[in-house]
């Protein structure tokens, strides 16, 4: 018999999977990889520039409608790349399930669903530390014989003499 080797821990995906699944069924997404894989069926490039926000399966015939956020300067160039947009989410669904996209434009900032932030913040600059501040920390730390641990310290210590000068 094979031994259990997780110890009762289970993947966060599996525990996750069916909450994200009940989510994008409430915003008529039949198959979630649309909102999970945004980035891979779209590409990079128009990822930054939109996201989906639901579809709709209306009465106007086959096929449902992907409503699509992106920001107002950017509407336009989504405009013309609407039918390409269309072709690469039906290749992801496998059939053609979206026969009409609507795009919908919103500020920066927003309201709600309305807060469009396409491209991940870049990362926080730090401050190039003082050179007393630096000198201080290396005093305090100079005891420890453990590399790790004096780096590690001195960081510490550095971010305690710096918010004390503040």
């Amino acid at each position: 018999m094979r031994k259990d080797t997780t110890n009762g821990f289970k993947r966060t995906s599996s525990l996750l999977r069916e909450r994200i699944r009940k989510a994008g069924e409430s915003r008529g997404f039949a198959v979630t990889k649309v909102l999970t894989h945004w980035p891979e069926i779209v590409g990079e490039d128009m990822a930054r520039i939109c996201k989906p926000v639901d579809v709709k399966y209306g009465r106007q015939g086959f096929g449902a409608t992907l409503t699509v956020l992106t920001t107002g300067a950017q509407a336009p160039m989504l405009e013309m790349q609407k039918e390409t947009l269309r072709k690469r989410v039906n290749a992801a669904y496998g059939y053609n399930a979206i026969a009409r996209l609507r795009i919908t434009q919103t500020a920066p900032t927003g309201f709600a669903e309305g807060q469009a932030m396409f491209t991940p913040k870049p990362p926080r600059q730090t401050p190039a530390a003082d050179p007393g501040v630096t000198r201080a920390a290396s005093e305090v730390t100079a005891g420890f014989n453990d590399d790790a641990l004096r780096t590690a310290l001195e960081r510490l210590a550095q971010n305690v003499f710096t918010k004390a000068k503040r």
